[in-house]
């Protein structure tokens, strides 16, 4: 039987948490991944760049 609940907890965060990732700068992607910047400043990133280097992350905007 299908999951009807799978995923329905993105539909009750801003944007359905979709948007422009800081490191890859892919568009519409979904940003679920917390990474720190050296800095200390969080950033959402995607799936892709969630296992970026710490110096790919720092070089995002």
């Amino acid at each position: 039987m299908a999951k009807q609940k799978r995923g329905k907890s993105l539909w009750n965060l801003p944007t359905r948490a979709r948007g422009t990732c800081p490191v890859c700068k892919s568009t519409r992607t979904k940003l679920l991944y917390p990474r720190t910047k050296s800095d200390g400043t969080a950033l959402k990133v995607c799936k892709r760049c969630d296992g970026a280097s710490q110096e790919r992350v720092d070089a995002a905007v």
